[in-house]
């Protein structure tokens, strides 16, 4: 599994580089954002490596937070790798973080690919998405709850089950709000 790739561009294009990295240059999709933001040939890059049955596809991100926020998109059902590149190319991670907390339908249509269906699809499946370098108290905070709620979806319970449950806990860690979710779910 690649998840990073140093190297010199040898093509560049709005959504596509060709970084040749000591003989070997590899195929990296990007989304415009990060395609504005390359200035220099050397560049150093976040990646996602998707392998499917006929093909292998790199995705490449100058900063962890765009990378996160494809990773994320990518795992809801009907978001497919090029919607959540149109997603990074039409939002930053902080714009579009911001999309998910003010629940703005509208504003996610605007994306290529996201009709209104689409679109409440993802707010709802992403309520509590919260970009690395926000209020540092509630970011941890909410990525406890989103560790804990992922582990127990990864158990078997259901999504919205598991929200319900994890509103009425009180633990700090995401070890001890799964205990005490899962003390709750079984009763």
């Amino acid at each position: 599994m690649i998840i990073g790739l140093e190297g010199i561009i040898e093509r560049k294009e709005p959504t596509l580089l060709n970084v040749n990295v000591n003989g070997i240059i590899y195929e990296i999709f990007v989304s415009v954002n990060c395609s504005s933001k390359i200035t220099d040939n050397k560049i150093k890059l976040f990646i996602t490596h998707i392998i499917r049955e006929d093909s292998q596809t790199l995705y490449g991100f100058l900063e962890a937070n765009e990378k996160k926020l494809f990773d994320t998109v990518i795992k809801i059902n009907g978001v497919g790798p090029k919607v959540a590149l149109a997603i990074c190319s039409t939002f930053t991670p902080a714009s579009f973080s911001q999309i998910v907390s003010s629940n703005d339908i509208s504003m996610l249509k605007r994306v290529p690919g996201i009709g209104p269906k689409g679109a409440s699809r993802i707010l709802v499946e992403l309520s509590g998405f919260i970009i690395d370098g926000e209020d540092s108290e509630e970011n941890s905070s909410a990525n406890t709850s989103l560790e804990a709620s992922l582990a127990l979806e990864s158990l078997g319970f259901k999504k919205d089950v598991v929200s319900r449950v994890l509103r009425t806990c009180d633990a700090i860690t995401t070890g001890e709000l799964v205990k005490q979710a899962l003390k709750k779910l079984q009763k």
